[in-house]
């Protein structure tokens, strides 16, 4: 029984950012998908932001939306996008995860520190800067115990970021960086850890259904040899955060639960006319300079990521099967000719991107006799 009324998938593009072409296939291929697993039609894309579609609609935006375009799209809840719509721009970026340098820290229009102070203990110990002054502070205090991690707000990947051992590295860094930009983005100063294991702590509504998941991340060598983001493996449930908590496997895992949860409540209740239906935090364990072992969110993704084909195939799964309670699933990513999906898996793209070179994605959905 289908548990909303019909309505037409748009994918809702974003110009401005040129996406890479494998990019754009993989999110073309998961607005395709919500449709057919909803026995929806699929619309192609939405490039009118300034519009609403004719008839019901459901978007899957390229980017966290603002709640003005939102409204003007006439998306009102969770159920009518999947990703996420925040009420300031800088709230769907990285730099909304730390505090100010000081209460008089310059700040973009809308910030919360209600929201630093309340995911304190959840985060790793870093700072967002939006002047040259509390930028030189921030680096001072962090460099003092060790290494630390500099992030541009809208990198993704691990894209747009350095890791910075010491001040004159820093200097470098940032000499020529403008002053404007910085006032009007900010960037992330974080320590950095060693010995790091990056899980993934997520949540999903589609279809009415809500979904929760952990997994890891993994790692493979682009075509120039160089370290990117190489695929998800998820276990996901039936539910939320509390249900996922009862999966974890180990103490880590569920500290990593945990944390994610605090993160995302709190941003349900410092930022209104949030919606999220898709949301995803990046969790770092590993050890900081003094040897010391640390855990916290790195980051939140409120849009299409680099796990959504996994997410979107385990709903497939439990929207088909009322009665089956996880699944486990996986978002692969490689890069080279010789590339090859296993039998069974959902090809997302295989071909050679403009930008990155031959490459292959692939979703699927591993059938393990627990689940």
């Amino acid at each position: 029984m289908q548990p909303n009324p019909p309505r037409t998938v748009r994918y809702m593009p974003d110009r401005a950012s040129q996406a890479a072409e494998h990019e754009r296939a993989t999110h073309l291929h998961i607005a395709r998908r919500v449709a057919d697993i909803m026995r929806w039609s699929f619309g192609g894309e939405w490039v009118e932001s300034a519009s609403h579609p004719p008839g019901q609609t459901y978007f899957v935006p390229y980017q966290t939306i603002s709640c003005d375009i939102a409204s003007t799209c006439g998306i009102g809840s969770v159920d009518d996008l999947f990703g996420g719509v925040v009420p300031h721009a800088h709230v769907g970026t990285k730099v909304v995860t730390h505090g100010l340098v000081s209460p008089r820290s310059a700040a973009p229009a809308g910030w919360c520190e209600a929201f630093s102070t309340a995911v304190d203990g959840a985060v790793l110990e870093g700072f967002s800067v939006f002047d040259p002054s509390d930028l030189e502070r921030a680096a001072k205090a962090l460099l003092a115990q060790g290494s630390m991690r500099v992030k541009r707000p809208d990198g993704v990947g691990g894209q747009g970021q350095q890791v910075v051992e010491d001040a004159a590295q820093f200097a470098a860094l940032v000499d020529g960086l403008s002053e404007e930009r910085l006032a009007q983005e900010g960037l992330v100063l974080e320590q950095n850890l060693s010995e790091v294991t990056t899980l993934s702590v997520g949540q999903l509504r589609v279809g009415g259904l809500g979904i929760s998941y952990y997994g890891h991340q993994s790692g493979t060598l682009d075509n120039r040899g160089e370290p990117v983001y190489g695929g998800s493996e998820l276990w996901c449930v039936r539910g939320g955060f509390d249900a996922l908590d009862k999966l974890a496997p180990d103490a880590n895992t569920r500290l990593a639960i945990r944390q994610a949860m605090t993160y995302h409540e709190a941003a349900l209740r410092c930022f209104p006319g949030i919606l999220l239906s898709r949301a995803n935090y990046d969790v770092a364990q590993g050890r900081d300079a003094q040897g010391q072992w640390r855990s916290g969110v790195l980051e939140q993704s409120w849009r299409l990521g680099g796990a959504s084909p996994a997410e979107i195939e385990a709903a497939a799964v439990l929207l088909r099967q009322p009665q089956r309670r996880t699944v486990h699933a996986v978002t692969v990513e490689r890069y080279g000719r010789d590339a090859t999906a296993p039998p069974g898996a959902i090809v997302l793209y295989h071909g050679e991107d403009p930008r990155n070179g031959p490459m292959l994605k692939y979703a699927q959905v591993i059938h393990d006799a627990a689940a």
